[in-house]
C-alpha cells in the first residue's frame, strides 16, 4: 500500500508525482491535470510556494492548537477535502465511486474534519457521496452543480435526508469539459438569478468558484453563508491567477462578512498557514487527499491528514502562533 499502490489504481489518470504541481499532467482533462496550458494548476502551487513566513522562536507559550469552528462545524483542523468525483474518467477505472467517496468522507470524518462530496453525470457521483455523507452522521458537505432549477432543487431535496445543514455549490463549473462531453450543460446565471435559486434551499449554502472581489460582493448579495476562493483547481480557465494570488483582496471585500475558504495547490501544513493568513477561515485540499485515498483508502486519507496537521503546528509554533485565531498577515514575510 501507499504510493505505488496509488500509481497502480490510478494509471492513465495521474502519475502521482512526489510533488503535485500539474507540470506532469498538462491539458489531461478528464483526468487530474489542468486544462490547456495548465498554467492555472500550476499557478495554484507556485503563487503559494512564492510566500515566505517569519520565523519567531521566542513568541509561543504553548504546543499550539489547530482546532477551530466553521459554519457550525467543529473541526479538529481548518482543513476539508475539496469535492471531486467521477472515478472512471478522471480517477481510476479500479476503485468504484462509492468506494472512493465513502473511504475520502470516512478518513475525514476519523481525523475530526469533513469532507464534501462532488456530483455530475451520471447520478452515481452524487448518491454516493450523499450516501457517505449519511454514513459518516451528517459530517460532510455536499456539493452540487448548479444545473437549471427543476433539476438542481430536486437533488438537493435529498440532502433533507443526509443530517447536514450546508449546501456547496460549485458555480466555476459551468466551463467544466466532462459536463459536456457527457451530452448535458449548466445554465449560465446572473447574480440575481443566482439569488433566486438560493432563496429556495433551505440549507446554509457555499458558493465556490469566486476569484475576484466583485464576485465575492455578488455572492454576499445573493445569500451565500460562505463562499471558496477556486479556480476549479485550473481545470476551467487557462491562464487564471494562483488562488493564493487573489485571496487577499476577495479576503478585504468581504471583511468577516462570512467565511472565506479557499483551494488551490495546497501541498503542506505552512500552505495552510499562509492561506489563513491571506485571508481564509479554512482550506480545502483536492487532488492530494484523492491520491490518499487510492494509496490506503481511509487509513490513506487518515495519515495525510495527521502529516498536515503536523506540520501546521509546526509550522504554527514557529512563525508564533498558539492558535488559529493568531493566524494574520504578520507572520509573513516581506522584504
Amino acid at each position: 500500500m501507499g504510493v505505488e499502490q496509488a500509481r497502480e489504481l490510478m494509471k492513465g489518470f495521474c502519475r502521482v508525482c512526489p510533488i503535485c504541481n500539474g507540470k506532469a499532467c498538462i491539458g489531461e482533462v478528464p483526468g487530474m491535470g489542468g486544462t490547456g496550458s495548465g498554467s492555472s494548476f500550476m499557478a495554484n502551487v507556485e503563487s503559494l510556494a512564492n510566500i515566505k513566513l517569519k520565523m519567531k522562536v521566542m513568541a509561543t507559550h504553548t504546543i499550539p492548537s489547530t482546532a477551530t469552528t466553521l459554519l457550525g462545524l467543529d473541526l479538529d483542523i481548518p482543513v476539508l477535502a475539496a469535492p471531486i468525483g467521477g472515478t472512471p474518467f478522471n480517477m481510476s477505472k479500479e476503485i468504484s465511486e462509492e468506494k472512493y467517496i465513502m473511504s475520502l468522507l470516512q478518513g475525514c470524518y476519523e481525523q475530526g474534519t469533513v469532507g464534501c462530496t462532488g456530483d455530475g453525470v451520471p447520478d452515481y457521483v452524487y448518491k454516493s457521496g450523499f450516501a457517505a455523507i449519511k454514513a459518516v452522521h451528517g459530517k460532510g458537505i455536499p456539493f452540487l452543480k448548479p444545473w437549471e432549477d427543476t433539476a438542481f432543487l430536486k437533488k438537493a431535496a435529498e440532502v433533507k435526508d443526509l443530517g447536514t445543514e450546508l449546501i456547496g455549490i460549485d458555480i466555476d463549473s459551468i466551463g467544466l469539459g466532462t459536463v459536456k462531453m457527457m451530452g448535458t450543460s449548466i445554465p449560465l446565471r446572473t447574480p440575481k438569478q443566482l439569488e433566486t435559486l438560493i432563496k429556495k434551499i433551505p440549507y446554509k449554502v457555499i458558493l465556490k468558484g469566486i476569484m475576484t472581489p466583485e464576485e465575492a460582493q455578488f455572492a454576499i448579495d445573493a445569500g451565500a453563508a460562505a463562499i471558496v476562493v477556486s479556480n476549479h483547481g485550473g481545470r476551467v480557465l487557462d491562464s487564471a491567477p494562483g488562488t493564493a494570488q487573489v485571496l487577499p483582496s476577495i479576503a478585504d471585500k468581504v471583511n468577516g462578512r462570512i467565511p472565506v475558504l479557499v483551494d488551490g495547490g495546497i501541498r503542506f501544513g505552512a500552505d495552510v498557514l499562509k492561506m489563513l493568513a491571506l485571508g481564509a477561515q479554512a482550506v480545502m485540499i483536492g487532488r492530494p487527499l484523492t491520491i490518499a485515498v487510492f494509496s490506503d483508502f481511509d487509513n490513506g486519507v487518515q495519515n495525510y491528514l495527521a502529516k498536515i496537521k503536523k506540520e501546521l503546528v509546526q509550522t504554527m509554533l514557529l512563525t508564533g502562533c498558539e492558535k488559529i485565531s493568531d493566524i494574520n498577515n504578520t507572520v509573513l514575510y516581506t522584504e
